[in-house]
């Protein structure tokens, strides 16, 4: 028996899916899913989970139209402005992580704002991936290790350079929608994590479903290569 998870990962899919099947635009799937993210967030912390990473945007979302690329950033920097009081009255810190440096100037500066002003809590951090993929944060640690004047190359290196180097291993990855891989995140981080997955679109996945998840991953047995 497990106890809690320290480190939950969730890819939030189905936006789009759950708008069109209500035919609606795909922007009010993203909109919907924002809403739940802020219940999923609130419903963690004070579950006791330390730390809580989403992944919002990935590095081959560029591919998606431009208006709904565009539409998606904005609505990031929404959600971020609008939702700091929450983060302090919840004790979250928040922390985004990826290529920031390619995306949109006032969307970093969000970010950059929203991370200071939370950077004293204490209770979970939640983790925004955007512009993110697993193989560009292990590439992006190697050169940054390279540039830093590394003369060998392991994974004790490796883990001081990546994004957030003090971001745990992840215990539990969570997919919604009914799609079965993990699409290039936390690839680093994720070795031994536990998959748990669900056919829900993520814009009706509840509170009630991401207990239900946690409750599976506290009776599973980690032996991590080796034997009990």
């Amino acid at each position: 028996m497990n106890d809690l998870p320290v480190h939950v990962g969730i890819i939030m899919d189905g936006n789009g899916r759950w708008a069109k099947r209500r035919g609606l635009p795909r922007i009010e799937g993203h909109r919907k899913g924002a809403e739940v993210t802020e219940k999923i967030v609130i419903a963690a912390s004070r579950l006791g989970i330390k730390y809580l990473s989403l992944y919002a945007f990935s590095t081959e979302n560029w591919k998606r139209p431009k208006e709904e690329v565009e539409f998606l950033f904005h609505l990031m920097y929404e959600y971020v402005k609008s939702k700091l009081q929450l983060f302090l009255d919840n004790n979250v810190s928040f922390r985004a992580m990826g290529r920031l440096h390619q995306l949109p100037e006032y969307l970093q500066e969000g970010f950059k704002e929203i991370e200071e002003e939370t950077r004293h809590c204490t209770g979970m951090t939640a983790v925004f991936a955007v512009n993110y993929g697993g193989r560009q944060e292990i590439i992006d640690a190697v050169n940054r290790a390279l540039k830093a004047g590394e003369k060998e190359i392991n994974e004790e290196v490796i883990r001081r350079y990546l994004y957030i180097p003090e971001l745990p291993d992840l215990d539990l990855l969570i997919r919604t929608s009914g799609e079965l891989r993990i699409s290039n995140f936390l690839l680093w981080q994720s070795a031994y994590t536990e998959l748990w997955f669900t056919k829900t679109l993520w814009p009706d996945f509840t509170e009630e479903e991401f207990l239900a998840a946690i409750e599976d991953y506290k009776r599973r047995e980690r032996r991590f290569g080796g034997l009990k």
